[in-house]
């Protein structure tokens, strides 16, 4: 196991992240919306209000208030529904509690001085996002966060010199003394996302795993679920998985086998026209709704139906309704459609096409794709063959990868051109 997850805390990853700020259950839908489009993996945390303000909470009464993740898959499937189609504008004043299913397993709050091993063993068992204390005065934590987040370094470096030999025996669930009664209750959430990122900046620490393939690892997997692309888009809000939220729509191909075209997940929803997106989850087949409907005669066919979209600069970033009314289109879900209906993978290309990798694509490569698209996961496809899914690698698969005992892994060197990474890049 490399170094790094061991003489490494959770504090080293929340130099700069801000402080976060609770979204309660008893907020509209039209907040949530606002608030996906600033968050990471494409989901918020939604929490109960406290009960009593002035109360000095403890991570216990904190952790019964997480109620769980509300990402933008969940909000279009709900406005896909045949009363909100009804009535949009009643619809995104609903409470945010009747939308978000409860499951307080994926938040769990941690000390800063967690070594990090331990927190990617949490997030390999579920855990989503790690709640961290900020504004603590730390003990047992790495020399290197020391410095950086006190930042006096000069006064500090005895102190770190003396602790640095019980950085491996950190107690994660000792408490912290604040530094002060007014940054009692600030704290900072990491997501599996900051995670992946810390990680490709100690690739060399990580070697040789990250030169490796992600068939020889063992990162695949194969248990993804689908909808075929004849079929109405609003089945895959039916097979939804947990982790990743998405769903691959393919055709099925004479041999059996499975051929994707496009997706139906949190991350590609994550910035779109959500009543627009939610019109078309409820009305169109996968195929059209991964490619979108334009010039043909199953468009001019919608040309009656208006949807309230956004005007205005703030509602249009966020892709809430707003008072004028236009005319559907693919563009107004936010994807980039082709100029007929037929099912062919050229009428696939664009924002439409999914993430994918090959089975011999490195590690490395892999999790530059899903940082460079901020994306949750990237679908497998075969080496020879082309758009043949194999299966799907996402946040657990990678973190399951790189924390593997050394003994079990079996280097198997990717036969690269001389483009290097970005040679194996699908998008």
């Amino acid at each position: 196991m490399a170094s790094v997850f061991l003489y490494h805390v959770v504090g080293d990853l929340t130099v700069g992240k801000p402080e976060m700020v609770e979204f309660y259950e008893t907020e509209t839908v039209e907040s949530a919306i606002r608030a996906i489009g600033e968050s990471t993996e494409c989901g918020i945390p939604v929490w109960k209000r406290k009960t009593h303000v002035s109360m000095i909470e403890t991570s216990e009464m904190r952790q019964q208030r997480f109620v769980g993740i509300l990402n933008s898959l969940d909000i279009v499937a709900f406005l896909a529904s045949t009363e909100c189609l009804e009535d949009q504008d009643k619809a995104i004043k609903t409470s945010v509690s009747q939308v978000v299913a409860p499951n307080a397993s994926l938040l769990k709050q941690v000390d800063p001085a967690t070594r990090l091993i331990d927190a990617l063993e949490m997030m390999k068992q579920g855990v989503r996002r790690l709640l961290v204390p900020k504004s603590m005065v730390w003990k047992g934590m790495s020399k290197r966060f020391s410095f950086l987040y006190n930042g006096k370094w000069l006064k500090n470096a005895e102190a770190s010199n003396n602790s640095s030999n019980n950085n491996l025996t950190i107690n994660t669930s000792r408490p912290s003394s604040s530094s002060g009664t007014s940054n009692r209750n600030k704290f900072c959430c990491l997501s599996r996302e900051d995670v992946i990122r810390f990680l490709i900046g100690c690739l060399g620490a990580l070697a040789p795993l990250p030169l490796s393939s992600i068939s020889s690892l063992g990162v695949i997997n194969p248990n993804y679920t689908s909808v075929e692309a004849s079929l109405p888009a609003f089945e895959a809000t039916r097979k939804l998985p947990g982790d990743p939220s998405e769903v691959a729509v393919v055709e099925l191909i004479p041999d059996g086998q499975c051929k994707i075209i496009g997706e139906i997940s949190a991350s590609r929803l994550w910035k779109c026209d959500y009543l627009a997106a939610a019109w078309a989850l409820a009305n169109l087949s996968g195929g059209q709704f991964v490619m979108g409907v334009e010039d043909n005669e199953a468009a001019r066919s919608l040309l009656d139906f208006a949807v309230n979209s956004a005007v205005g600069d703030e509602s249009t970033a966020n892709g809430i309704g707003s008072t004028r009314l236009r005319e559907f289109s693919s563009r107004s879900i936010g994807f980039n459609p082709g100029s007929s209906i037929r099912m062919g993978r050229s009428m696939y290309r664009g924002r439409s096409a999914p993430l994918t990798c090959k089975i011999t694509s490195s590690l490395a490569a892999v999790m530059a794709q899903m940082l460079s698209h901020r994306a949750t996961h990237v679908w497998v496809i075969e080496d020879d063959s082309d758009d043949i899914l194999v299966g799907v690698v996402g946040y657990a698969d990678i973190l399951a990868a790189v924390t593997k005992q050394p003994a079990s892994v079996t280097l198997t060197p990717v036969n690269r051109p001389e483009g290097g990474f970005a040679t194996e890049f699908q998008n």
